[in-house]
């Protein structure tokens, strides 16, 4: 089990003091949060693709590529890396340049984008988003795997006798996860190549993910990767920890309340119960994410949100050191336990 953090880099303003990180602040704050996550034991930073306010971290690959030069370990991912809007031609490169730089502890996750507006802003329509996803990774699997690449599609110009440079650090190519919160078709996708799905875990219940987890379990399957439980599961979700639990409702409530999204899922302690959004003392919140397996099964990657709705820097780094000395080794633990008690497939 892969234990780490995502984000998303939205700059929003303190709602309890109105303060609000410039762009500069905020940039380098985040990799000031993956630096501390490497020092207190996590596994993976991720961050996501977005290029519409309030968002900042529209250039993955170039903060990663910061980070990798301030990191020694942590494995440097996505939280979304735009398929449908991105040229795949540009996504080959610019994460095998990454790899050179960083090493093998590269990977990424895939996504179509939830914002209507991206998508014209890219020349391209969201009615397309499921077609463009499939076409384009099934290009960008042959870009890293082959040279001299002849290709035609429906979205992008024809390419003849293609190389993309510079090519996968030792010819392997970066794993790739599919992120997906509705869509059958990339859960699918994900089980065709034998890739990782992750879901979300956030902004629907437990019992939602868990229908498309079992689909691609099955699919996974079908096609021949191994058994169901042997399918490559991640879940996202959300942490806030404090030595006392009514310390974190009572310093978290005003962030949820204001969150566009998290919050349709009614109240706060509501949230807690049916989704991945894990608030408490670091007992519960131990609890917490060890009830998803319920749902989920054995899974690969555990991934928190910790620095969203403008929660400050100095409280994420407050956090990360209550959650490198209570919460990780708890969740290795239980989670270790977990996978020796398994039986072999």
């Amino acid at each position: 089990m892969e234990i780490g953090i995502f984000g998303v880099g939205d700059i929003a303003a303190d709602p309890t003091t109105g303060a609000a990180p410039s762009a500069t602040e905020r940039i380098t704050g985040l990799a000031r949060i993956a630096k501390h996550a490497e020092d207190v034991g996590l596994d993976v930073y991720a961050i996501g693709e977005h290029h519409n306010p309030p968002f900042i971290s529209s250039s993955d690959t170039t903060l990663l590529a910061y980070i990798a030069a301030v990191t020694e370990r942590i494995t440097l991912s996505t939280s979304t890396t735009l398929i449908t809007t991105n040229d795949p031609v540009n996504i080959a490169e610019d994460f095998a340049t990454l790899q050179h730089l960083a090493g093998p502890r590269v990977d990424l996750m895939l996504g179509r984008g939830n914002t209507v507006e991206v998508y014209p802003w890219f020349g391209q329509d969201i009615r397309n988003g499921i077609p463009l996803a499939i076409e384009n990774y099934a290009l960008l699997r042959r870009l890293w795997r082959e040279t001299d690449l002849s290709w035609s599609g429906r979205f992008r110009a024809p390419l003849e006798g293609f190389t993309s440079m510079p090519r996968p650090l030792d010819d392997t190519p970066p794993f790739v996860w599919h992120g997906s919160i509705r869509s059958p078709e990339i859960a699918e996708q994900a089980a065709t190549y034998g890739d990782g799905f992750f879901v979300n875990n956030l902004f629907m219940t437990h019992e939602y993910f868990r229908d498309y987890v079992d689909f691609y379990r099955q699919r996974f399957a079908a096609h021949g990767h191994g058994t169901p439980e042997q399918a490559i599961v991640g879940a996202g979700g959300a942490i806030y920890v404090r030595p006392r639990s009514q310390d974190a409702y009572r310093e978290f409530r005003p962030f949820y309340d204001i969150h566009p999204v998290m919050r349709s899922a009614g109240p706060l302690e509501d949230a807690v119960r049916t989704t991945g959004l894990n608030v408490g003392s670091p007992a519960e919140v131990v609890e917490q994410v060890l009830a998803q397996r319920d749902y989920f099964g054995t899974y690969q990657r555990q991934l928190f949100g910790i620095d969203m709705a403008g929660i400050p820097e100095a409280t994420v780094h407050t956090m990360l050191d209550l959650i490198g000395a209570e919460v990780l080794p708890t969740l290795r633990q239980e989670f270790g336990a977990a996978e020796l008690a398994a039986p072999a497939a």
